[in-house]
Order: C-alpha cells, then structure tokens, then sequence
C-alpha cells in the first residue's frame, strides 16, 4: 500500500492543493464582506433576500476551508472585518451601487467561483477535498440560476447580440 491508499483525511495535502484552497478560502472571506456591503445598497428585496441567502451558504463553507487547512498545519489567511449594517438611505445615490450593478458583480464573482472549485477539484489527489469542493460548485451552480431567474425577471440582464438565423441564409 502506497502513502496515498489509505484515509483520505490522514493524506497529505500536495503545495497545489494548500494554494488553491488558501487563495479560495481568501477571495472567500473577501467576497463576503463585499456581499454585505451590497446588501446595504440594494434597494430589491429579491436581491437582498438572494444575498442573504448567499453569506448564509458563504459561512459554513469558509469555515468547512478553514477547518482543513488548520487541521492539515496551514495558517489561514485573515478575514477582513465584517461590515456593519447600514440604511440605503443613508448612502449617498452617486455613491451607490445599483440593483443590476450588484447583480453582474455577484454573478461574475459565482462564475470565477464554479472555475476555481473546478480547478481546485481538477488538481486534487485527495477525495475529501475534491468532494467538499464539488459540492461548493454545485451550491455555485444553483445560486447562478437563481440571480438569472432574478435578473430576467427584474429587467436586469442585459443579453449579448443574439444570433438570428435567417431562412435565405440557412442554405449557404
């Protein structure tokens, strides 16, 4: 038996796995202090609502990220402070991000999000981790579908030229 066939959990992590998942668990902690700041500029109640539930899947994972890397002797990077909670009103409105401007901001950031778990899992040599992280793809997965449902429905999105085949031009 090999050093790699027993306990996923008793493997060592390779320097590609330690990285991935350091920076992940980084641009995680970032995100969700950017995603409370967007909620204090959201005017949407489906928005807010979809933001809300986004930190609340957000924290668990961060802590799931963090909890591997401590147990595997890896400091994790530091959080940035929460934001406090502030009123829309008081936000002046030049200084404020708008609905749809939040909604391609966090769409983006679910994007890059479902490439770095894809990467992360691509390089992976240890099951658990690529299992956690498969896991975090598909929570990504669905929460991309639903701020398009929101964005469609809310007038937000706005489409790229689309592509209209013509009948004269089919036979070319």
């Amino acid at each position: 038996m090999g050093i790699l066939s027993g306990n996923p959990q008793n493997e060592p992590m390779h320097y590609g796995e330690v990285f991935g998942i350091w920076s992940y668990l980084s641009v995680s902690k970032g995100l969700l202090v950017g995603y409370q700041t967007f909620i204090n500029h959201t005017g949407d109640k489906d928005l807010k609502n979809f933001l809300e539930d986004l930190i609340r899947t957000m924290k668990p994972e961060i802590e799931q990220v963090e909890k591997m890397l401590k147990v595997n002797g890896v400091a994790p990077p530091p959080a940035p402070p929460e934001r406090p909670v502030a009123s829309l009103e008081s936000i002046p409105v030049g200084a404020r991000f708008n609905d749809p401007e939040i909604a391609v901001g966090v769409a983006t950031n679910l994007a890059a999000g479902m490439v770095a778990c894809s990467q992360i899992i691509g390089q992976c040599i240890r099951e658990d981790i690529a299992t956690m992280f498969a896991q975090f793809h598909q929570a990504k997965v669905q929460a991309t579908g639903r701020l398009l449902r929101i964005s469609k429905e809310k007038g937000w999105l706005v489409p790229p030229p689309l592509h209209l085949q013509t009948p004269e031009l089919a036979h070319v």
